[in-house]
């Protein structure tokens, strides 16, 4: 079809600005970065070239449209982690392993997340009282009976979210292929990490 033709064509999408966004994380997750660009983005969502800068003036806006989607994932990921058990302790393991989970089946995603945070004041979930970096906080707390001080508090969220990323960093790692055997399984294995941190003992002694 001709770009005349595109142009005079009418949107058949209810919400443009998120089929754009789900345009866009389609592309980077089947052929990565370098082939994002807001007219491969128009092709992708059926529109005209056109089309995208009603909504977003740049690549740039759009990824950042991007990143927010997928915080917005990752908040639900660990909140449906979190209430799967009453088990305060066992909350923490959950939480590790769906942020793992998340980053292993979003990679481009994942990376267009940190990306687009590496230069802002905090990460865009420490804001949200109920985004995933406040969850992890809440978790933490719970488990020390809420008497953990607050930089205490603070450095152990730091802690156990630095293990998760690095973990979702090398989970590929064929290293790791042997225990993953042994223990039954890719988050079996992602599990048994979690549980033998022992990250939290300092603050569960001083609860």
């Amino acid at each position: 079809m001709s770009n005349a033709a595109a142009e005079s064509r009418p949107y058949h999408h209810g919400d443009l600005s998120r089929a754009l966004v789900d345009a866009a994380r389609k592309i980077l997750e089947s052929e990565g970065p370098a082939a994002l660009s807001l007219r491969a983005v128009a092709r992708e969502a059926g529109v005209s070239p056109a089309a995208p800068y009603h909504h977003f003036k740049d690549k740039n806006e759009l990824l950042e449209a991007v990143a927010h989607e997928g915080w917005e994932a990752l908040d639900e990921a660990l909140a449906k982690a979190r209430v799967s058990t009453d088990d305060k302790r066992a909350r923490m393991s959950n939480i590790g392993v769906a942020y793992v989970c998340f980053a292993r089946d979003n990679p481009a995603l994942y990376r267009v997340m940190y990306d687009r945070s590496r230069d802002k004041d905090a990460l865009p979930e420490k804001a949200k009282e109920d985004g995933a970096y406040c969850q992890v906080r809440d978790t933490i707390n719970e488990i020390g009976g809420g008497h953990v001080s607050d930089i205490d508090l603070e450095l152990a969220t730091i802690a156990a979210w630095c293990a998760g990323h690095g973990l979702a960093e090398m989970i590929g790692f064929k290293h790791f292929a042997g225990l993953k055997a042994q223990l039954g399984g890719e988050e079996a294995f992602l599990r048994a990490v979690f549980e033998h941190l022992g990250m939290f003992a300092k603050v569960i002694d001083r609860a």
